[in-house]
């Protein structure tokens, strides 16, 4: 068990099943259209499994972010910390502020009531600064369809890469962990235009 990353087609992003994103992203839609915006409406429909096609994301969060959390608090305002890690679900859309939508998410998460939602192309940014600051090497995976990225970090391909590639990222790996993490999940929904949630 545990908490996952993983990305959303358009059958769970609009279904209206119990434990579902219909309810979200109709909210979304509302709250776009009060700001002028257009819908949110074309994500990409499920697709077959393909190993590093790139085609879906699902990773887990299963390393300290007290490493994370201290290079957030160094190097990004509260509310650049907040946009980077802080949504409940992220959109491939550009969103000068984030959005906070006064409804449960479909994440089972207790007594969590408002949903936030980020926009990639800001997350984007913010990852790709934290991942130059760690100096994230070239050879951490970039598809991360099925756990990629969680076993590069776990299996010890990340300890070998370290001994050769020396820098800060291989100084504490749970943190660069979590940069490459929001760093490719923000690639992922923008190349994808796809939704990005916890499940």
């Amino acid at each position: 068990m545990g908490i996952y990353l993983v990305s959303v087609d358009a059958e769970e992003w609009f279904g209206e099943e119990e434990g579902g994103w219909g309810h979200v992203a109709s909210a979304l839609n509302e709250e776009l259209g009060r700001r002028g915006l257009p819908a949110y409406v074309s994500v990409p429909a499920a697709t077959a499994f393909v190993r590093g096609s790139g085609l879906a994301f699902e990773e887990k969060l299963n390393r300290s972010m007290d490493g994370f959390g201290r290079l957030c608090d160094a190097h990004l305002t509260r509310e650049e910390a907040e946009t980077l890690c802080g949504w409940t679900v992220l959109v491939p859309l550009s969103l000068e502020e984030d959005i906070w939508l006064d409804i449960e998410s479909g994440y089972d998460s207790g007594d969590i009531e408002s949903t936030m939602v980020a926009g990639a192309p800001q997350v984007l940014a913010l990852a790709e600064r934290l991942a130059a600051l760690v100096e994230l090497p070239s050879e951490t995976p970039e598809m991360c369809d099925n756990l990629d990225l969680t076993t590069w970090f776990w299996d010890g391909t990340a300890e070998r890469v370290a001994a050769t590639r020396p820098g800060p990222w291989a100084d504490d790996l749970d943190t660069a962990f979590h940069v490459a993490l929001y760093l490719r999940a923000a690639q992922h929904s923008i190349r994808r235009g796809c939704p990005m949630i916890y499940s």
